[in-house]
């Protein structure tokens, strides 16, 4: 695995730290962070296929 190509939420504001921040260059996972940890807190790792499931549920 390559190491996570991370990046905001598109609805994040500009200077904002409240935000998600998303690594999806990995075609085994899909990992989400709160950009407020700044790299140090939890990662969630779910499989590509829940994140569409999630982003399509979103969406709605």
């Amino acid at each position: 695995m390559s190491a996570p190509n991370w990046h905001k939420s598109s609805y994040s504001g500009g200077g904002s730290n409240d935000c998600v921040e998303v690594a999806d260059n990995d075609p085994a996972a899909v990992l989400v962070r709160d950009t407020k940890n700044e790299g140090r807190g939890p990662v969630l790792t779910v499989t590509p296929e829940a994140w569409s499931s999630f982003v399509d549920y979103a969406r709605r």
